[in-house]
């Protein structure tokens, strides 16, 4: 088997289209195989076993079709590695520079010698605890744990974990690419013009996402059942979070509620941000779902005012109304690549705040 692991450099210094842009990057990976499993929110697995043979190349030659078509179609570089599986696709993709695939072949001698001198915590499923107590015993690289006695692996970390952590230190991998749907997600970004401190500012660039979310799931008659948020900071690390909602909604309230609730407990202190993304997770038809009833007057009235939001919005185009905080301020949160263009049937009127 041979593996592609792509990560697209979706959140350039320039602003550039990141989690939302997703399903468009996955559908230039399946041109060449139709085995790719998305991984949220800017990777992705492939197998290419079958598209070496078809297209005549080997695996870093369809690495390099698939760079030079997602830069002239989209603008966005890849870092890709390529290895006889996911675990060494993945590692070799930390090494990997844009423009240059780095690429782990299949023979046995070539795995140990680039898993030889890696640090243990490279591997996949060891976490901090398990990488301190291996190198308390001096077992700190993949090398001298595939060195190790299997006995004594399971002594420290295991029966099941040992076996598996010897498998992997001498590049045993039985995962598979899993190709699922990107279509069961819905992401919307919005970048901040520069590095942006203000959590005031944060929270309306949730709020703004949180709203064209719940747009978009309400005019698709669907809903979500989980919500995860993406941070990306200025040194372009990121941070992601994930939360189950209580019930099945495309409620804009109940999503905005959630990703206030993921960005507080992040505790950011004065953090550079660059980027804010939601992604909208489980989708489901609106109709198949089971809704809380509630005698909640404003509850209900919400609702009703949402829905007569949703009318004009779709009669006078996305702008026409929007939330009193985000209405008429200079520093709006800049419009996300998945919001529709405002195709107003006549220039609409000053937009009017939701109270």
């Amino acid at each position: 088997m041979s593996t592609l692991y792509v990560r697209f450099l979706t959140s350039g210094p320039e602003g550039a289209p990141g989690e939302a842009l997703l399903p468009q990057l996955l559908a230039v990976v399946g041109e060449f195989t139709p085995v790719v499993e998305a991984l949220p929110p800017d990777a992705a697995l492939a197998d290419v076993s079958g598209a070496r043979r078809y297209f005549g190349r080997d695996a870093a030659g369809i690495a390099a079709l698939i760079r030079v078509r997602t830069l002239a179609l989209y603008g966005v570089d890849c870092l890709i590695g390529a290895g006889p599986g996911p675990m060494l696709a993945r590692m070799a993709a930390r090494d990997a520079a844009p423009g240059v695939t780095r690429v782990v072949p299949g023979s046995p001698d070539a795995v140990a010698e680039f898993l030889d001198g890696r640090p243990v915590a490279e591997l996949p499923g060891v976490g901090r605890a398990g990488a301190r107590t291996l190198c308390e015993y001096g077992l700190d690289t993949v090398g001298r744990v595939a060195a190790a006695p299997l006995s004594t692996l399971q002594r420290l970390v295991g029966a099941r974990a040992g076996r598996e952590l010897y498998d992997r230190a001498h590049g045993v991998d039985r995962a598979r690419v899993a190709p699922n749907a990107a279509t069961r997600s819905l992401a919307v970004e919005r970048p901040f013009p520069r590095d942006e401190i203000d959590p005031h500012r944060h929270r309306r660039a949730l709020l703004s996402g949180a709203e064209e979310l719940g747009v978009r799931l309400r005019g698709d008659a669907q809903v979500c059942r989980s919500l995860t948020l993406t941070v990306r900071y200025a040194d372009r690390s990121v941070t992601t979070r994930t939360r189950a909602l209580p019930e099945p909604t495309a409620h804009a309230a109940a999503l905005t509620a959630a990703a206030y609730r993921m960005y507080e407990a992040l505790g950011l202190q004065r953090a550079r941000v660059r980027a804010l993304a939601l992604r909208a997770e489980g989708i489901a038809p609106a109709a198949l779902a089971a809704r809380q009833l509630t005698f909640d007057p404003a509850d209900e009235k919400a609702r009703r005012i949402e829905a007569v939001a949703d009318r004009a919005r779709e009669k006078f185009g996305p702008g026409a109304i929007v939330p009193g905080t985000l209405a008429g301020g200079s520093g709006t949160p800049a419009r996300g690549p998945g919001t529709p263009p405002r195709s107003s049937p006549r220039p609409a009127a000053a937009a009017k705040p939701l109270a």
